[in-house]
């Protein structure tokens, strides 16, 4: 059973590979689909097969796929040419003769009114369409999104958003790329939908709290509205683009639209989620 993820050098990607090796499958059987092979010597130190392919170039992932069965597709990190590159890797897939591929959606995408979820909505669609067997991870939001700037928060001794009193079910990064190992794993796994999310369901003035506890300093939560706190997201270098998503995703937290209580990762992983604590002492 040869298995490939794509973005496998990517922050999830590489965190699935050492978990598909944990779990006991063979390095040989591994192919890490990258844009920049050097990137990823150390897999290919280890046994893992890496093949060069982007997400925008349909031939070389033809041949990146090649005589694999089941493939985990990472979603691209480019907002607003998602669609279009993951249908490459879905005709691709096909074309090669993939038998399954699971692909890390969002939350309730199908219904979700965040713009984060409209390019996982149509990408879903188009799996259902290739007529590929197929599971969706609709993965909630990671932990270590709130740590890309956690030094800055515990300074200013403010995690400003735009969340209100709504909760977030996240987990981190590693939890979500587990989830996605043992689903690579098992078999019957066609037609799954899974709504993923931690154990640990809190608001943003609860992860204040959290924040304030590990860094032994206080912390307090800045609630704005979604515009003010686009604006700061825009002041601190971020595109617009990306900072009106990350804004309305805030705001969707105040709907629950982030929040979920399936507990489907902690079946696929076996355990409770890691603590937002553990992941936030890390960061610091």
């Amino acid at each position: 059973m040869t298995i490939a993820i794509t973005g496998a050098t990517g922050h999830l990607g590489r965190l699935v590979v050492e978990s598909l090796l944990a779990r006991g499958a063979e390095a040989g059987d591994l192919v890490a689909v990258v844009r920049d092979p050097a990137k990823a010597a150390d897999l290919a130190a280890q046994g893992v097969q890496v093949r060069a392919a982007d997400y925008a170039d349909r031939p070389a992932l033809e041949s990146a796929l090649a005589g694999v069965d089941k493939l985990l597709l990472i979603s691209g990190s480019e907002i607003g040419r998602r669609i279009p590159q993951h249908t490459n890797i879905i005709e691709a897939a096909k074309a090669a003769g993939v038998a399954f591929v699971a692909y890390t959606s969002v939350l309730d995408a199908a219904n979700s009114a965040l713009i984060l979820a409209q390019e996982h909505k149509a990408t879903e669609e188009l799996l259902a369409a290739s007529g590929i067997d197929h599971a969706l991870l609709r993965n909630g939001w990671y932990w270590e999104n709130y740590t890309n700037d956690l030094a800055g928060t515990v300074e200013r001794g403010v995690l400003a958003g735009a969340a209100g009193a709504g909760r977030v079910a996240a987990a981190a990064r590693a939890d979500y790329a587990d989830a996605a190992a043992a689903v690579l794993l098992a078999d019957g796994q066609t037609g799954r939908v899974y709504e993923l999310g931690g154990d640990q369901r809190l608001t943003y003035s609860e992860l204040a709290q959290q924040i304030s506890e590990v860094a032994g300093a206080p912390v307090e939560y800045q609630d704005l509205a979604q515009e003010q706190y686009q604006s700061i997201l825009e002041g601190a270098g971020l595109p617009a683009p990306i900072a009106a998503m990350l804004a309305d995703s805030d705001t969707g937290v105040k709907t629950g639209a982030l929040d979920t209580t399936s507990g489907d990762l902690q079946t696929l992983i076996g355990r409770s989620s890691t603590p937002v604590a553990e992941v936030l002492r890390a960061a610091l």
